[in-house]
């Protein structure tokens, strides 16, 4: 299974792509999308066509977005939902399904720590990813999104198998 973490950001959006076969994982590429100008419109469009082509080069069967996080600057916030808005809505249209994860729960799902910070994430996800070269902290954080999701979808896996064996 392979798998897209997507980090939104309406200037870098990170992405990552991991290859999970049973409790093992493998690096297979990230990046940052990037958007410039002052048009939000335009900005917005970028990282759809950005995010897009991701998803025909790299062909990713789930994704898995972080979701936003309030802060003091609303109008920040907003921004930072529609691009977040924009990765939904790339994976959707891919048919692919879409896990999304809260800050704290990717942290400590990769780092063991809730309120861990951008270089504990990043290191350790070098240390599971060992070899792969990270364009950069929104791409390592993507890794991390992926690699959050890859646990959680197993698990979830563990347990319908579980599941199906007490009913039967």
């Amino acid at each position: 299974m392979r798998v897209l973490g997507i980090d939104p950001g309406l200037r870098n959006m990170g992405w990552g792509v991991i290859h999970v076969s049973g409790p093992r994982i493998a690096h297979v590429a990230n990046g940052v999308c990037r958007s410039t100008g002052t048009d939000l419109g335009a900005r917005l469009l970028q990282l759809h066509q950005a995010l897009s082509a991701v998803l025909i080069e790299h062909a990713p069967d789930t994704a898995a977005v972080e979701q936003t996080f309030v802060n003091k600057d609303g109008a920040g916030t907003l921004k930072l939902g529609q691009a977040r808005g924009i990765a939904m809505l790339v994976a959707a249209q891919a048919g692919l399904s879409i896990g999304e994860y809260a800050p704290n729960a990717v942290k400590k799902t990769v780092v063991g720590v809730g309120h861990a910070d951008k270089r504990q994430v990043d290191h350790m996800v070098r240390m599971q990813l060992p070899g792969a070269e990270i364009a950069g902290p929104d791409a390592a954080d993507a890794l991390a999104i992926a690699i959050c999701h890859a646990h959680h979808a197993q698990s979830a896996g563990h347990l319908e198998a579980a599941l199906k064996r007490a009913a039967s």
